[in-house]
C-alpha cells in the first residue's frame, strides 16, 4: 500500500486515525500503531511479513545483549558484529543477489561459458530503508549514543511505523526515542500535520505524477526515435518527477508523524537552487546523506587525513550510495558521477565557478545534476549515453517519429510550470507574516486534496520511483 491510493486516504488512514486517538493512553495508541504498520506492510506482500518479523526480533535481541554487556567483556563486540552481519547479509541477498548473478552470468557468456539463469529473488517492499533504520539503531547502542530498547513494542514500532517503512526519511532511533514511550498529541500538531501531509499529496500527485506519465514515455523509445526537444523534455520532467515523488512522499511522511506526535527529521532543501554538487548534496536526501556521513564517510576518516584519502572516502561513499538506490551498474556509475563532482570541486571548481555570476553556477549544478538523472532512470549505460548523445544535439531538434508535442499537452505544461517555481523559495512569500493570504491555507489545503483525491479516483497514473529501491 502507498499513500497516494483511494485504498489508503479514504479507509485505511480514517480507521487508524480513529482507532489510535479512541482508545486511551500510550500502550494502546502504539499497539494500534504497530498493527496498522504491519497491515500497512502486509497490504501488498504478506509473504514478506515474516521476514520483517524476524529482522525485528533479531535486531532487538543483539541490542539487548550489547547494552547489557558493555563493560563486561567481548559479548557485545560479537553481538554488534552479528547484528550488522545479518542486516548486510539480508540487504545483499535480496537486493544485490540477482544483480551479482546476472553480472556473473554475462561475463561467462562472454567469455563463451553458458549457464542458466535461476528464478529471481524478489526484493521486499522497503528493505533499504528498515534495514538502514536497524542497523543505525544497532551503532547508535554500540557507541553508547542510545540507550538500548528494553521494550520490544517499541522497538518493532520504530522499525516499521508505516509513515517512514517504505520511503524513509530514514530516521535515527536516538532522535524519536523518547517519542516512543511519551509523545504529545494536540490540536495544533494534527492540524500542522494535516496540511504538511496535504501538501506532499498534492506534490505527489499533482505534480509528480502529471510529468511522470511524458518522462516514462520518452526514456522508452528507441534511440532513432528520440529528438532533441523530446530528450530535453523527457529529463525535464524527470527532474521534476523524481524530486516531488519522493520529497511529496516524505512530506506525507512528516505530516503523518506530526498527527500521531512524532517529529520526523526534514528531507529535502530546495536542492536544485544549489549552486554546486557540494550543495545539492547538503540538500538532498538529508537522512540518507546524514546516515552515510555518521556511518561510513566519518568511521574512514573524513576529511580529517590526507586529501588522497579524502577523495578515496568520497568515491567509497558515492559508491555505495549509488547501489543503496539500485542493484543495477548505471545507478553505480551514478554514484561515482556525483563522487567524481564533489572531488573536483575540492580540487579547485568550486573557487572557480564561485568567480562566475550565479546564473552560471546554477547552470551548471542543474545541467551537472539532469546528466546525473539520465544515468539513473536508463536502464543501461548504452541507453544513458544514446539519450546523452541526443541531449547534446546529436539527433534532429524534432523527430517526426515521436515529435515533442506529442508528449505534451495543459496538464504536463501546468505541472511543469508549478514544479519549476516549487523547486525555488518562490512560494515561500505566501507565508510571509502579515500577508493575508496566510488565512487562506486551510481552505487552499482543502482544494489541493479535493484536486488530489480526484486525480486519484478517475485512475490518472501513478507510479512510485521508491517501490525500485
Amino acid at each position: 500500500m502507498v499513500f497516494s491510493t483511494v485504498t489508503f486516504l479514504f479507509y485505511f488512514l480514517p480507521v487508524f486515525l480513529v482507532l489510535y486517538f479512541a482508545l486511551p493512553g500510550r500502550y494502546y495508541r502504539n499497539v494500534v500503531l504497530l498493527l496498522a504498520s504491519l497491515i500497512f506492510y502486509a497490504w501488498g506482500e504478506p509473504k514478506n511479513l515474516p521476514l520483517l518479523l524476524i529482522s525485528i526480533l533479531l535486531n532487538y535481541l543483539c541490542g539487548l545483549a550489547i547494552g547489557w554487556s558493555q563493560g563486561k567483556g567481548g559479548a557485545g563486540k560479537t553481538a554488534f558484529a552479528a547484528g550488522i552481519i545479518f542486516n548486510l547479509a539480508l540487504l545483499a541477498y535480496f537486493k544485490y543477489f540477482n544483480f551479482a548473478l546476472a553480472s556473473v552470468v554475462d561475463m561467462l557468456a562472454s567469455l563463451g561459458v553458458p549457464m542458466t539463469r535461476p528464478d529471481a529473488v524478489t526484493l521486499p517492499l522497503g528493505i533499504s530503508f528498515f534495514s538502514f533504520h536497524a542497523i543505525s539503531y544497532l551503532i547508535d547502542v554500540y557507541r553508547k549514543k542510545t540507550a538500548h530498547e528494553k521494550n520490544l513494542l517499541a522497538l518493532a514500532m520504530y522499525i516499521t511505523m508505516f509513515p517512514q517503512l517504505i520511503a524513509g526519511p530514514i530516521i535515527r532511533f536516538s532522535t524519536i526515542a523518547r517519542q516512543l514511550h511519551q509523545r504529545h498529541h494536540t490540536l495544533r500538531r494534527v492540524e500542522l500535520g494535516i496540511k504538511i501531509f496535504v501538501l506532499g499529496l498534492a506534490q505527489k500527485v499533482l505534480i509528480a505524477n502529471s510529468v511522470a506519465l511524458p518522462a516514462d514515455q520518452i526514456f522508452t523509445l528507441v534511440p532513432e526515435a528520440l529528438g532533441l526537444a523530446t530528450a530535453w523534455l523527457g529529463i525535464s520532467c524527470y527532474t521534476l518527477q523524481i524530486y516531488f515523488d519522493f520529497f511529496g512522499y516524505s512530506n506525507m511522511a512528516i505530516g503523518l508523524g506530526l498527527m500521531t506526535g512524532f517529529t520526523f527529521p526534514r528531507n529535502f532543501n530546495y536542492p536544485y537552487i544549489a549552486l554546486t554538487v557540494t550543495e545539492f548534496w547538503q540538500r538532498w536526501h538529508l537522512s540518507l546523506s546524514r546516515w552515510f556521513r555518521d556511518y561510513l564517510y566519518i568511521p574512514l576518516g573524513g576529511n580529517r587525513r590526507s586529501s588522497l584519502i579524502t577523495y578515496r572516502n568520497l568515491f567509497l561513499v558515492f559508491f555505495l550510495c549509488g547501489l543503496w538506490h539500485g542493484a543495477n551498474w548505471t545507478f553505480v556509475i551514478w554514484g561515482l558521477y556525483h563522487g567524481a563532482f564533489l572531488v573536483l570541486e575540492r580540487l579547485g571548481l568550486q573557487k572557480m565557478l564561485k568567480t562566475l555570476p550565479r546564473v552560471l553556477q546554477h547552470t551548471y549544478l542543474i545541467i551537472v545534476v539532469m546528466l546525473g538523472w539520465v544515468l539513473f532512470r536508463c536502464d543501461s549505460f548504452a541507453q544513458a549515453l544514446h539519450y546523452m548523445l541526443a541531449m547534446a544535439g546529436g539527433m534532429p531538434i524534432d523527430n517526426p517519429a515521436a515529435p515533442v508535442m506529442s508528449f505534451m499537452n495543459g496538464t504536463v505544461a501546468f505541472a511543469l510550470l508549478a514544479g519549476t517555481l516549487a523547486s525555488t523559495r518562490v512560494f515561500k512569500l505566501f507565508t510571509r507574516p502579515g500577508l493575508k493570504v496566510r488565512f487562506l491555507t486551510p481552505a487552499l489545503s482543502l482544494a489541493l486534496f479535493a484536486l488530489s483525491a480526484i486525480s486519484l479516483a478517475t485512475g490518472a497514473y501513478n507510479p512510485f520511483i521508491y517501490f525500485r529501491f
